[in-house]
């Protein structure tokens, strides 16, 4: 099949792959073009400038029609690539595993200055992160602040092999421990703080979500009930029994979502510390202690 690839030079290959994913209606096709010619083939943004006129190889060229034809079918670029950035971290993805996104680490940006005082008052902060798919939220903690220990659960064991990969890459793995666990049912201990990004898309509201998302986001991550607020009852009512005497709660939200998980979490008997806007302006994160 390579020797039926007509030859392309890499700036030629670009702009020829930018125009199909736009007039495909690809809202990013410059972005999506560059991370995956590199991936493909290794060609840089700084190759299309210094070698532009470069042939590329034709099995490059094949192995980069597949990873466009991908993308022309609406499949995430990050989950092409098989890995996403998170917090400065390069975290490794599967099927399980949500896309860790930039709006997450509002999260950890709004916990991190407890995270911090807690290990300087007591040596240590004992974390759990429930639904831990990649690992994120918990592995940018421990990378960030030296004395931390996190349990990452998850109802996966796809996505707990994938944080347990991860970790070991970030050599985090001796402070990090994946346990299955549907919610707090294998859950033994107490915990300075608990955080979570759990599923809060409305049931009803599923169908009508971009494809990229719809058709790729594990539904077990994304659906939340009814009223997508089902796992934050969970979290609620069941919490508290897993909590260390100074311990807090976080959770990531939708960006609608502010009052009704204020409220839901008030009416068991928190008080909300903190809350944290994502990079458009929405409220994404709240923080609460009993």
């Amino acid at each position: 099949m390579s020797a039926e690839i007509a030859p392309q030079s890499i700036e030629g290959l670009f702009q020829d792959s930018r125009r199909r994913l736009a007039e495909a209606g690809i809202v990013t096709p410059d972005l999506d073009t560059s991370l995956l010619l590199e991936h493909a083939t290794g060609f840089t943004v700084l190759s299309r400038i210094t070698e532009a006129g470069r042939i590329v190889p034709p099995d490059l060229i094949e192995r980069f029609e597949d990873c466009l034809a991908r993308r022309l079918r609406r499949e995430p670029v990050h989950r092409i690539i098989g890995e996403r950035e998170f917090y400065g971290l390069p975290l490794k993805l599967n099927a399980s595993t949500l896309v860790p996104r930039p709006d997450t680490e509002t999260l950890v940006d709004l916990v991190l200055p407890f995270v911090k005082d807690t290990v300087r008052q007591t040596g240590t902060c004992r974390i759990l992160d429930l639904g831990t798919g990649t690992g994120a939220i918990a592995l940018a903690l421990l990378a960030t602040v030296p004395g931390t220990v996190a349990i990452g659960s998850d109802i996966s064991d796809e996505a707990l092999d994938a944080a347990e990969q991860n970790a070991a890459a970030l050599r985090l793995e001796d402070r990090f421990a994946p346990v299955r666990s549907d919610w707090f049912e294998a859950i033994a201990g107490e915990f300075d703080l608990i955080l979570s990004n759990p599923p809060y898309i409305r049931s009803g509201d599923i169908a009508s979500l971009d494809s990229d998302v719809r058709d790729y986001d594990p539904l077990a991550a994304l659906d939340g009930g009814g009223d997508g607020l089902a796992a934050y009852r969970i979290l609620a009512e069941q919490a508290p029994a897993y909590m260390s005497g100074r311990g807090a709660l976080a959770v990531e939200i939708g960006h609608d979502q502010k009052e009704d998980v204020t409220i839901l979490f008030e009416d068991l008997g928190f008080r909300r510390i903190g809350i944290r806007k994502d990079y458009s302006g929405h409220d994404r994160a709240l923080f609460f202690v009993k």
